[in-house]
């Protein structure tokens, strides 16, 4: 049952709460950390993991405890069948993802690879999954201001669906290799949830790019100083049907709701 606290803070935070995390997020609004926190929209397109790491800092000045980055209030959705189309190249498509454009790096094709947990066996070379990592496994200078996710606005029509896919597939083709530039591999947004963010901004007249780089820029700062797993949970990606590459060194595996970052091994 949810607290009086956070029931009032409910309408002020922006939230349906349906989350542990939904909810100590409200009840930190009620306290008066909103301006510290980011936006409802921002703070619910991160995954858990990242949602725990935002919150945690605030949490800390008044005494509150983070809860598990996977504990829920509500069952979950039901999760969606994989799709079972042989691996052509293009972003993983579900019933509820928007279909994208093909992308694959010319010197790897998933077709030639096997998925086997957490590694990905291509011919010529092994991708292994990501974790968060400590700081002190990070190259130098990458938590520094320096370090910016760099996207740039979008400046097209966005009622043509193929300008935006083209938009968000070279955002997203950014995005990945910065979240694991700053430790956080383990906690990325799958394609979907990089979409529907994207209209959601853009719907209420915030730019996404801008609003991508500040939420980079609050993940650093809380990676100087509080510490991350290297995983919130066990899932796996089931089939390589699921999996798309990033680049020659990256390949990207999601269910929709999940998403697995996997890297070439010696990198």
């Amino acid at each position: 049952m949810l607290s009086a606290t956070v029931r009032a803070a409910e309408p002020a935070c922006g939230l349906e709460v349906r989350t542990e995390l939904d909810q100590l997020y409200c009840d930190l609004v009620a306290r008066g950390e909103g301006a510290r926190l980011p936006s409802p929209v921002d703070f619910r397109r991160n995954d858990p993991g990242v949602q725990a790491l935002l919150l945690r800092r605030p949490a800390q000045r008044h005494g509150l405890t983070v809860p598990d980055a996977v504990a829920e209030l509500e069952t979950p959705e039901p999760k969606p069948e994989p799709n079972t189309t042989a691996a052509t190249g293009s972003r993983p498509v579900s019933p509820v993802e928007p279909p994208a454009l093909p992308g694959l790096a010319p010197s790897l094709s998933l077709s030639d690879c096997q998925l086997a947990g957490d590694h990905i066996r291509c011919p010529e070379s092994s991708f292994l999954l990501a974790e968060n990592q400590p700081n002190n496994r990070l190259a130098p200078g990458v938590l520094g201001d320096e370090n910016r996710l760099g996207l740039t606005s979008f400046e097209g029509n966005r009622q043509d669906p193929d300008a935006v896919r083209q938009y968000l597939s070279t955002a997203y083709d950014r995005y990945i290799p910065a979240m694991l530039s700053i430790g956080l591999g383990a906690n990325t947004m799958s394609f979907t949830a990089f979409h529907n963010a994207f209209h959601t901004l853009e719907d209420g007249g915030v730019d996404f790019a801008a609003r991508m780089e500040e939420t980079f820029r609050l993940l650093k700062q809380d990676k100087k100083t509080l510490a991350v797993k290297a995983r919130y949970h066990d899932n796996l990606p089931e089939r390589l049907e699921q999996c798309q590459v990033i680049n020659r060194n990256i390949i990207v595996c999601d269910n929709v709701r999940t998403n697995w970052v996997y890297v070439q091994e010696g990198r």
